[in-house]
């Protein structure tokens, strides 16, 4: 009984078996050589492919594993106990209770004279009057002659109260001074505030392509510093005339700073200027006397006993010569000076330190001065507009004004007919050899040599020198 009930169930399982591989043929096609049974009637596995299946679900296993006890750990870590901070108390010293604000900044307003303004004109542009300007003079004391000359670009401050009553002022005394008037005390106060004062030095080099102050512009100085530079050569180079393409010019000077703002251009420490192959230099000394002055490398003063040319013109209209058509006689005759065009009413200076000899009418030359410079040497200045007030027999000093530009007399328009005389006789001013001034004394020029012209030559040949290999590495430029 027991066997049948055994055999029933082993049908019913044969039964349900093939019954499940109808239902899934297709399953047991793919899957039928899957199997552990080493019968001879079942295909072996192939290796390859068990070995794959238990490899990955060895991995699988390997992951979950990994995962899953991190977390279980942590989850069954004991949670930290809190950490305890204590807090203990500490004395501070009190503070005082107190009033007092911050002080209150005075409202200054800046006022730039423009050109052509003049001091009464800005107090009134800010609703003030004379009554105040004469209040402000009368209270500034020594700094008041600093109120008489102002030029354009000059900074006032002005503090004004509510009412636009006048509370403060403020003013340039020098450079290196202020003066503060004020107004909202008893009395009238004034103080003088030193402004922070700072000289750098800058450095300079420039050549020659069209003029001298485009060369000046393209090595980053402004005219009055090309203006300085000029001054200083002058007594040996025209810089209407002589300037040549190549000539070139390295400068070391001072610029001006005050407060930590650039104030201005300062002076020119130490300069140099080949022209035509021929070079110059200048180095600021201070002397025994306690000024300063420009010498060369040979330690004599730059500023000439001449000046080479005594105005500013604007073109030679005629030069020296033995024998010239005259242009309103129409003669040949003798042209004993140098005639520099200028605009009627250019200041002439005096060519050097001297007595004035003759002032007057002179036949031909119009309005004429001449002036006795030595024994021997005096110049001549024909056909000015008017003179300036120096008499005859009183002295005059080395660009010192002793006229004004004209056309008096033969002439065909204004001029300067300028001439140089040795012993009464007309010399060409352009090219005439002018008398050397006396180098400086033995003590101070060997001071001069150690303590100017060493260290400051030794600058210039080196920044010479950069130069030079700067435009040696220079590529050439090309045209195609």
């Amino acid at each position: 009984m027991a066997e049948e009930k055994q055999g029933s169930r082993h049908a019913r399982k044969l039964a349900i078996c093939r019954k499940a591989q109808r239902r899934h043929s297709h399953f047991y096609e793919r899957c039928s050589h899957w199997s552990f049974n080493r019968s001879a009637e079942i295909e072996p596995i192939r290796w390859h492919r068990e070995r794959f299946v238990l490899a990955g679900t060895a991995l699988l296993i390997t992951l979950l594993s990994g995962f899953i006890m991190p977390a279980w750990a942590s989850a069954m870590r004991p949670a930290p106990e809190p950490v305890v901070h204590s807090l203990l108390p500490l004395a501070l010293p009190r503070i005082a209770p107190t009033n007092a604000t911050a002080p209150a900044v005075d409202d200054w307003q800046v006022v730039r004279v423009q050109p052509g303004q003049t001091l009464s004109d800005i107090f009134n542009a800010r609703g003030l009057g004379m009554a105040d300007l004469q209040k402000v003079i009368d209270a500034s004391g020594n700094a008041k002659s600093a109120l008489h000359d102002i030029r354009p670009g000059q900074e006032f401050d002005f503090l004004l109260d509510s009412d636009g009553s006048l509370k403060g002022f403020r003013f340039d005394q020098d450079q290196a001074n202020r003066a503060i008037v004020r107004f909202d005390g008893a009395q009238p106060t004034v103080s003088i505030q030193q402004r922070d004062m700072d000289l750098r030095e800058q450095v300079a080099h420039g050549v020659i392509h069209s003029s001298l102050y485009a060369a000046g512009d393209e090595a980053g100085l402004n005219a009055a510093m090309v203006g300085k530079l000029a001054d200083l050569f002058k007594y040996d180079i025209d810089f209407v005339q002589d300037l040549r393409v190549g000539d070139s010019f390295t400068v070391i000077y001072d610029d001006v700073y005050r407060d930590g703002v650039r104030y201005g251009e300062g002076n020119i420490v130490a300069a140099e200027f080949t022209n035509q192959g021929k070079r110059y230099t200048a180095y600021r000394f201070k002397k025994a006397d306690g000024n300063y002055g420009w010498f060369s490398e040979d330690g004599r003063p730059i500023q000439k006993s001449f000046l080479r040319i005594p105005v500013d013109f604007t073109r030679i209209s005629s030069t020296f010569s033995a024998a010239r058509l005259h242009p309103i006689l129409g003669l040949m005759r003798a042209h004993k000076g140098v005639d520099y065009a200028a605009p009627t009413g250019t200041p002439i200076h005096a060519a050097g330190d001297g007595v004035i000899k003759f002032k007057g009418w002179m036949n031909g030359y119009g309005n004429f001065v001449i002036i006795q410079h030595n024994k021997t040497i005096s110049t001549a200045y024909g056909h000015m507009s008017r003179f300036a007030n120096e008499r005859v027999g009183q002295h005059v000093s080395q660009g010192q004004v002793i006229g004004f530009v004209g056309m008096t007399g033969l002439a065909t328009g204004p001029h300067l007919h300028y001439e140089f005389r040795v012993n009464g006789v007309q010399r060409n001013p352009q090219t005439v050899t002018l008398p050397q001034p006396e180098p400086l004394p033995a003590v101070q020029l060997a001071r001069f040599r150690a303590q100017v012209v060493k260290p400051q030559l030794a600058r210039l040949t080196e920044l010479d020198a950069r130069v030079r290999l700067a435009r040696t590495n220079t590529p050439a430029r090309s045209d195609n």
